[in-house]
């Protein structure tokens, strides 16, 4: 059974989120094929996740629960024109051990890119959970860098099949749209006084090829 995601738990509060434009019922909505449980008591960003088909549940230090829940149909796009999560964020202060903690677990690694980031981040490493693709960045060398602290979830990026739409709808909360590293997109990212706790970028599709 590949690992896929369940459930992710956001420390904001719903209303904020529909203010964003997301659809909210009982408190949570529905992006994509995964489930964001909105608690603004749960501290910060991305607070926990719930999976299915792992190993284990030790992931280096990533707050997780499993899950035998059914994987669930697609949700309609929201009214931000937001219609799936691109990929989850995880920071890591030892990348090797937190890959080999994840691929323990089942987790299927796709890739370990050796480049740095824009931000300058120096590796990170792909994970393919089903439609969703779970990001773990190195944290870069620092004096304050400790290496024995546990991986962290962080952020988010969400998929928008309209990108004009999502910057209409999300006004001067959304930055101003740039080419994304992968050819071919455009990433815009969530401004810090939008209210959410969570680092938040809308990008497009990948691009299809040419017939």
């Amino acid at each position: 059974m590949a690992v896929t995601i369940d459930e992710l738990v956001i420390a904001d509060p719903p209303e904020l989120w529909a203010e964003l434009g997301f659809r909210i019922e009982d408190d949570a909505c529905e992006i994509g094929t995964v489930r964001i449980r909105l608690d603004s008591r749960e501290g910060k960003r991305v607070a926990s996740w719930s999976v299915r088909g792992v190993a284990s549940d030790d992931l280096d230090g990533l707050t997780t629960t499993t899950s035998s829940s059914a994987e669930r149909q697609s949700a309609e796009p929201h009214p931000n024109a937001v219609v799936a999560i691109d990929h989850v964020v995880a920071f890591s202060p030892d990348l090797d051990r937190t890959v080999a903690k994840l691929q323990a677990a089942g987790l299927d690694l796709r890739r370990v890119r050796e480049e740095p980031t824009p931000a300058g981040a120096p590796r990170q490493a792909f994970f393919r959970l089903g439609d969703v693709i779970l990001e773990c960045i190195q944290l870069p060398d620092s004096p304050e860098l400790d290496r024995t602290d546990s991986a962290c979830l962080w952020g988010l990026a969400l998929r928008t099949n309209d990108i004009d739409a999502t910057g209409d709808f999300l006004g001067d909360r959304l930055g101003t749209p740039r080419p994304a590293v992968q050819e071919g997109r455009t990433i815009a990212t969530l401004e810090r006084d939008a209210g959410s706790t969570v680092p938040m970028a809308f990008m497009t599709p990948l691009p299809v090829p040419a017939a």
